[in-house]
């Protein structure tokens, strides 16, 4: 098809895909994107991985005139859609690139949208992999874990942007494409928490990558890469050098009936779909990736930038929208070829340098010389981005509108993340997590409402009265997952001085692999103490007067269920175990804190 010079190469066209949380009323994840789409019944949403995530297929249109404010207006009218919907099963819409108050219990087979592609997908993924999936993730805080399924990728949602180029300059684009994301990305990060850690400003470029990794522990030792990947080098010779790599390093994970014949439609004189070639694609998930398509009879390749985080608001990402594609239309122009200006390997720095640390990163640019990205996209790459838009005759309006938007919050140097993380940081410290967590994403749901930009946004802050009670449907909520524990072996000196310092009641007693054997709790320290008076503390040892015959709960138990059992059977706290490991405790002193807050909301309604 290229040597017959079938391809489209008089067309600038933009695109994007919008994906969306959707939450109930405690802005936790609601499974019900089925009921929200056959009550919606609107051909341009379709299903995503996790049963509270909807994707919406935004028109594609010529590059020019009102066209971003176009998208805009037709993201706002989907958006309302789902919201519409959803309000009849009690949800409601939430954009952001991974949702603050997500928890793993929420990362279940249910919680699956129930089609053979996914089901499948999730099957070979995890077979191919072998061994635990493990995820590791360091940022302000530290996350591991250990999963045998690919169900974390129900974390992230992305808005892709779709850019159609010329064919004969798509390779000169697309290596511009890998130049540009670093500075792009790092004035629109909006992922920067997940399962209650404070990770990368956008935490997921990590995430997505394990999520889905195929590699078994052999794939991985050899160095091969995930099938996300930002790429090992500039595409130099042509467009295939990709296609080629792809089809060479990754195996076809999904099939079906492929009934189109190309060569013989070639030959016919019509246009294939490339069927089998777009299956593999879809499996592949690169940053930048090059996705083909027809349109009005003729074919033509687009560049679909995947990297950019859904929200903060519409506003928001038709901004990054529009910075991205008027660097993407005047770089090339300006400069020619990047591959003779930038090493690859700045390129890849420069763009996990900014899912790190956002607004913070130091890029290095084309000159080689070192730029904090403050300074290289309001001196450089702002100028250049209007000039781009400018050259194909963008509304002036919106084009003032749209970069105006990435220039004031470049300038105050707040993204999303930043406006979370500092919300956050000013929050009560004593205050539980999920709770805090609630109220960020309640506000920045209200504040998505309102559709003015984020950086103008007040910082998130706790309400003095909310339903308190939503926070703490199931244990997972409430349970403490800071914990101090001791081993069997350890002097109960230890045990005690814990309970001191950290102003706790019960310690839980691990062995070395971590596996819970006991709990100590003040009460077997003073009964212990009063029986050996003349003995020292330090010659008794944690496993003589521990128990072990222990009542423990998961992580879903609903709080109802947890505290009758705590009453029934005379117990002052409850172990969480998940896996067969210790992952949180719940105390009487927890629910006695709930209590006290819904009697004070209860007396608040009747006032």
């Amino acid at each position: 098809m290229l040597e017959l010079g079938l391809f489209e190469d008089d067309a600038f066209r933009i695109g994007a895909e919008q994906e969306m949380f959707l939450v109930n009323s405690s802005m936790t994840p609601a499974p019900i994107s089925l009921r929200v789409l056959e009550d919606a019944n609107e051909e341009r949403l379709t299903t995503e991985l996790g049963l509270f995530n909807i994707e919406a297929n935004l028109s594609p249109s010529e590059l020019g005139g009102d066209c971003f404010s176009k998208l805009e207006n037709e993201i706002d009218e989907l958006v309302e859609v789902v919201r519409r919907s959803a309000e009849k099963s009690g949800g409601d819409v939430v954009l952001v690139g991974i949702l603050p108050t997500i928890q793993q219990s929420d990362l279940v087979l249910k919680n699956l949208t129930p089609y053979p592609r996914y089901l499948e997908l999730n099957r070979v993924l995890t077979e191919l992999q072998g061994d635990e999936r493990l995820i590791h993730i360091k940022g302000l805080d530290e996350l591991t874990l250990h999963l045998a399924d690919t169900f974390m990728e129900f974390c992230n949602t992305s808005f892709q942007v779709h850019l159609q180029v010329p064919i004969s300059s798509f390779m000169k684009h697309y290596n511009w494409a890998q130049a540009i994301a670093g500075p792009v990305l790092a004035s629109a990060a909006n992922s920067p928490i997940l399962l209650g850690h404070r990770l990368w400003f956008e935490t997921r470029i990590a995430l997505f990558k394990h999520a889905v990794d195929s590699r078994s522990k052999t794939f991985q030792k050899r160095g091969q890469p995930t099938r996300v990947h930002f790429g090992n080098d500039w595409i130099r010779t042509s467009m295939m050098d990709a296609f080629h790599e792809d089809v060479a390093r990754f195996r076809i994970i999904l099939t079906r009936e492929i009934e189109e014949d190309s060569i013989r439609l070639l030959e016919e004189g019509k246009i294939p779909k490339l069927a089998a070639w777009q299956m593999l694609n879809g499996t592949i998930w690169r940053w930048n990736r090059a996705c083909y398509g027809v349109l009005n009879g003729k074919p033509g390749f687009r560049i679909e930038a995947r990297f950019l985080p859904s929200g903060p608001t519409v506003l928001d990402e038709v901004s990054n929208a529009a910075f991205f594609i008027g660097l993407m239309t005047a770089l090339p122009e300006i400069y020619g070829d990047v591959t003779e200006k930038m090493s690859f390997d700045d390129a890849k720095d420069n763009f996990f340098s900014a899912a790190r640390f956002g607004l913070k990163s130091q890029f290095a640019w084309l000159d080689g010389r070192g730029y904090r990205a403050k300074r290289l996209i309001l001196d450089e790459l702002l100028p250049i981005a209007r000039q781009g838009l400018q050259e194909f005759e963008v509304d002036a309006k919106d084009i003032d509108r749209y970069l105006g938007v990435i220039r004031e919050r470049v300038e105050i140097q707040r993204t999303s993340s930043g406006w979370m993380l500092e919300s956050l940081s000013k929050m009560d410290k004593t205050e539980k997590m999920s709770v805090k967590l609630r109220e960020l994403t309640a506000q920045l749901k209200e504040n998505q409402r309102t559709g003015e930009p984020m950086h103008t946004w007040p910082l998130a802050e706790l309400e003095d009265h909310s339903d308190w009670i939503d926070n703490y449907q199931t244990v997972e909520r409430l349970m403490s997952k800071d914990l101090f524990t001791v081993r069997p072996e350890d002097v109960i000196d230890l045990a005690a001085s814990l309970m001191n310092w950290k102003h706790i009641r019960h310690v839980p007693v691990e062995d070395d692999g971590g596996n819970l054997v006991g709990v100590v709790s003040h009460r077997d320290l003073l009964e212990v103490l009063s029986k050996d008076r003349f003995r020292k503390a330090e010659e008794i040892v944690v496993k003589d007067i521990m128990k072990t015959e222990l009542i423990t709960i998961e992580p879903g138990t609903e709080t109802l269920e947890a505290l009758g059992l705590m009453r029934s059977r005379n117990v002052g706290c409850l172990p969480v175990i998940e896996n067969g490991k210790l992952v949180g405790m719940v105390t009487a002193h927890d629910f006695l804190t709930v209590s006290a807050r819904l009697f004070e909301e209860r007396l608040r309604k009747t006032k």
